[in-house]
């Protein structure tokens, strides 16, 4: 059986390289070796669950994945909840720290699962409440903001199960981001195992656009133009309001959705706004940075 090497710092760029050595979808079995790895920040948390509900999906073998060396990193790894969810679908090889792993704290919203219909409001409500009593004590945003974008994030937790026929994940960590850009930031990470946005859309939309029909025109649809399979007004669109109350916050938000990848870029970064051609990852991610607001300005 092949083994996967885990890149060191499992992220949401570094998550095309896992891509890339997946080689294809469905893979061949492999074993995941993650005894290198040293960090992984929200988007890499979720995005590697989902991965593993995705080979369950596929009726694949259950995966094994070799947990990291690191002591820190297994702690903060145990910390944040991973492992424990991660039990549900590889066979998660090595010593695991027993720490809790759903302490409230004001700066961690632990990797929380978003499963059936019945299960989302309950789930959402969680949300509501950690998520916005962080991006308050955390980034400054003004209440009503708060609550704004608490709606919108909800949506996109219920969209899971709408749109992508399948379970899926979120988790929020802030960080203080010194050297970069001299204050804290939020990073929120939602992802899926399910059939991404071009299969959502295809029926409706890929007509309309002809040659270019696929991944980036499916995801540039649903981020830039409000575009939903639901023909019911308002609904299906949380993507499409989380980006202007990101813009707002000069904030930075990506969709990865099969092979390509749109970025909202703020003035304090320089990434690209769309890449096509990646290599195929399941479902679709979406990871969302909100810096800390200057005083008078997070309404």
């Amino acid at each position: 059986m092949r083994v996967i090497d885990l890149p060191p710092s499992l992220e949401d760029k570094t998550l095309d390289q896992l891509a890339e050595s997946i080689a294809g979808w469905p893979p061949e079995p492999f074993i995941l070796d993650g005894r290198a790895a040293t960090w992984a920040n929200p988007s890499g948390f979720v995005a590697l669950l989902s991965l593993g509900d995705a080979l369950r999906d596929a009726s694949l073998p259950r995966p094994r994945f070799l947990i990291p060396d690191s002591p820190e990193t297994r702690s903060y790894w145990a910390r944040n909840g991973f492992f424990h969810h991660a039990a549900e679908t590889w066979e998660v090889v090595g010593k695991v720290p027993n720490k809790p792993f759903e302490t409230p704290t004001d700066v961690l919203l632990p990797i929380t699962p978003i499963r059936v219909f019945d299960d989302v409001n309950d789930v959402v409500g969680k949300i509501q409440e950690r998520a916005q009593r962080i991006l308050a004590a955390e980034v400054n945003l003004a209440p009503q903001a708060t609550v704004r974008f608490v709606m919108t994030l909800s949506e996109v937790c219920q969209n899971i199960v709408e749109h992508a026929g399948a379970s899926g994940w979120v988790t929020v960590q802030t960080y203080n981001w010194k050297k970069r850009l001299g204050r804290k930031v939020a990073v929120i990470a939602v992802s899926d195992s399910g059939i991404g946005f071009r299969r959502s859309l295809e029926s409706t939309e890929s007509k309309k656009v002809g040659e270019r029909w696929g991944d980036g025109a499916a995801v540039e649809l649903a981020l830039m133009h409000n575009v939903s399979r639901y023909r019911d007004p308002g609904r299906g669109q949380g993507l499409y309001h989380i980006r202007s109350y990101v813009t707002r916050w000069q904030g930075k938000m990506s969709v990865r959705s099969g092979t390509a990848r749109i970025t909202i870029v703020p003035a304090w970064d320089d990434d690209t706004l769309l890449v096509e051609h990646l290599p195929f990852f399941p479902g679709s991610q979406v990871q969302i940075i909100i810096p800390a607001q200057e005083e008078g300005s997070a309404s």
